[in-house]
């Protein structure tokens, strides 16, 4: 081959090296794409429409899954949990949590507050009054002649705004909401954050914060009604309960702690050993008849400022166990007293009583009017943070 032919031959040469490999970056650049978008698709936000409000609010509800397939469900009306699927002991999953199949009746019939985000200000405040900076506030009455779990539409009954550019997909889930000054008869602009996450550990994780533009009180908590049985199998009556108190509030015979802080010891609410929930429910105890069972505030054994255990709950049959951790320094224990089979729960079962217990983390009841309880007041510059922990396994 002469020499024009040897130049020509190379020229070919690079010309079909350059073409093969501008070939293969566009394949390159192609499987990338599908990737990320894959990658993108897989990693959304599940959100499912869930309903419409009366008012004409849609409401969606996000799943959460961890690497176990335990699942929860919270939708954006009151950042209720809908549902949590959490293994048994043969890996079997089924929902822990008492709750409601359509929108329609949390709106109309959720008197118990099933799955909710309760505030301002959870549990009772006496009498619906409070004095803060020598001026009184009147509270709607909405449990006898006291105020319960913040009045008459508290945040159990909100629609809170979901943040998906914060949301972590399919782990964490991100709810703000404005309570305006004067909302149930609470001072202040209040903003609101609650963080739900379902960790690799079987963990939900809730983690609550607020500023406020005004002096005001405020008591966050989370009222899920748990059966570890399975929502709907019967009473809870079975599940041994531990709770890491040495003392509780004592309450009169409309609910309201009377200032005291009693100890549990030779008492019906003795938790500090694992004991059945029913071992002593029906005992002749004043306390008891009072609420009809438990329905109390447990002062916590708190060291430091961190998460803290406050309870441990275990039933047998399926094996799951749920401890409670938090940063806060009570826990109202709930034993669904006040359930009589009138809710018509998720599967058309009706909820009778004691068939879900509750366990709230929280600021004592009517600590506004307790000067000796730790204090509720959230002043402006000041920044409002509690987390708890419901933490599950198996035990075989």
């Amino acid at each position: 081959m002469d020499g024009a032919g040897t130049m020509k031959s190379q020229r070919k040469e690079r010309t079909m090296f350059a073409l093969k490999f501008v070939f293969s970056i566009l394949i390159m650049t192609m499987m990338v794409s599908l990737v990320t978008s894959s990658k993108e698709k897989s990693s959304a936000m599940k959100k499912e429409m869930f309903g419409t409000t009366s008012d004409g609010t849609p409401v969606y509800v996000y799943t959460l899954q961890n690497a176990h397939k335990m699942q929860a469900r919270v939708m954006n009306y009151g950042g209720i949990l809908v549902s949590l699927l959490v293994p048994d002991k043969t890996g079997q999953l089924d929902d822990v949590v008492l709750g409601y199949d359509s929108l329609a009746t949390y709106e109309k019939n959720n008197n118990p507050y099933f799955g909710a985000l309760i505030g301002r200000y959870g549990n009772r405040i006496g009498k619906g009054k409070f004095t803060l900076n020598g001026k009184e506030y009147t509270l709607a009455l909405n449990n006898g002649p006291n105020t319960l779990h913040g009045g008459l539409k508290g945040f159990d009954k909100a629609v809170w705004t979901v943040s998906e550019k914060e949301s972590a997909p399919g782990r964490s889930l991100v709810l703000t909401y404005l309570s305006k000054d004067g909302e149930e008869g609470y001072p202040g602009n209040l903003s609101v954050k609650v963080v739900y996450t379902l960790t690799d550990n079987d963990e939900l994780k809730i983690e609550y914060s607020a500023t406020t533009d005004k002096p005001t009180v405020l008591n966050l908590t989370h009222h899920s009604y748990f059966n570890l049985e399975g929502a709907g199998r019967g009473e809870i009556l079975k599940h041994e309960l531990m709770i890491n108190a040495d003392a509780f509030t004592p309450v009169d015979s409309t609910l309201i702690p009377t200032g005291e802080l009693r100890p549990v010891r030779g008492t019906p609410f003795d938790f500090r050993k694992a004991t059945a929930i029913g071992a002593r429910i029906s005992g002749d105890d004043e306390q008891l008849r009072y609420a009809k069972g438990y329905d109390h505030n447990f002062v916590l054994n708190r060291k430091g400022k961190g998460l803290s255990l406050a309870a441990r709950v275990y039933e047998n049959t399926m094996g799951r166990a749920m401890d409670v951790l938090t940063t806060e320094p009570g826990v109202q224990f709930y034993s669904g007293n006040f359930l009589d089979g009138k809710n018509i729960g998720k599967g058309g079962i009706s909820y009778g009583q004691r068939y879900g217990f509750c366990l709230e983390t929280q600021h004592f009841p009517d600590s506004p009017n307790k000067p000796k309880f730790p204090t509720t007041v959230l002043k402006p510059g000041g920044k409002y943070s509690s987390t708890t922990v419901y933490k599950f396994y198996v035990k075989k």
